[in-house]
């Protein structure tokens, strides 16, 4: 009866172990998925031609921010929130290495009931990604953005005609439109990172510096995506001349929605798993 007993406990204490040794790898799956739902989102950009991001955007782009899964919910007054990825240009063209965000804000306008959306966030300067590994940007505030053109052939205006530091899109059923994100919160999402690169010293600023090697597969394939979708226009300063609508106008306009900003959520208080 003893050996039984023996056996038994020799079992709960190897499955105990088990679980201990296996605990960092639960803790990263939460950020691979979410570097996994970025790259999906990145790959839709080619399916509907007539309904995307402008390539010639992408490919003058100081930084490409991806948050999947953004959820809204609400009755005329809504709270918005969400967790993604951003990544940098480096001086040699390349992607950098992505660092975890969230996306935190309301907004007031015709919604009902709850929606989940994927966002991106395009960046023309390097201003609004140095606030948000400072700690904070608001987006109106911080930085201007505006609604994005739609439209593999659209054209993209002079910096005169179009002077957004930050252009917005939401992608909802399989279509992209341009929306805007006045007042929403972008900070960054340490222990994101942590968890995903392991190592508790990993700031935004190594992250985005350091070899694509310390970084798990995953967000390789997020970051070769990211380049095939990139690499189809020389990438220059500023943008390119031509006409182009009112930023945030597609062939079909969005329903109009103004956002404001938000107290942040302590992680705690929040189920990322939505």
């Amino acid at each position: 009866m003893s050996d039984k007993v023996n056996d038994t406990s020799r079992k709960v204490i190897l499955i105990m172990i088990g679980l201990v040794l296996a605990a960092p790898v639960f803790a990263a799956t939460r950020e691979e998925r979410r570097v996994a739902d970025a790259a999906d989102v990145l790959d839709q950009l080619v399916r509907i031609p007539e309904k995307t991001i402008p390539p010639a955007l992408l490919a003058r782009a100081y930084a490409v921010a991806v948050i999947p899964n953004v959820v809204k919910v609400g009755l005329g007054l809504g709270a918005r929130r969400g967790k993604g990825i951003i990544v940098v240009r480096q001086d040699d063209n390349s992607w950098s290495n992505p660092a975890f965000i969230a996306l935190t804000g309301g907004s007031v306008g015709w919604q009902v009931g709850a929606q989940s959306t994927d966002v991106i966030l395009v960046f023309r300067t390097r201003k609004g990604v140095e606030n948000i590994a400072n700690g904070k940007l608001t987006l109106g505030a911080d930085a201007s953005i505006a609604a994005g053109p739609v439209g593999r052939h659209t054209s993209i205006a002079t910096d005169i005609q179009f002077q957004a530091e930050v252009v917005s899109y939401s992608r909802s059923r399989g279509l992209f439109a341009g929306v805007a994100f006045e007042g929403a919160g972008v900070t960054m999402d340490r222990k994101a990172n942590v968890a995903f690169y392991g190592s508790t010293s990993m700031t935004p600023e190594k992250i985005f510096v350091s070899s694509p090697n310390i970084a798990p597969d995953i967000a390789n394939e997020f970051i070769q995506i990211l380049t095939a979708q990139t690499s189809r226009l020389p990438t220059k300063p500023g943008m390119q001349a031509g006409t182009t609508s009112a930023p945030g106008r597609a062939d079909d306009e969005p329903s109009k929605v103004r956002t404001f900003g938000m107290p942040d959520v302590d992680e705690e208080d929040y189920d990322p798993n939505y």
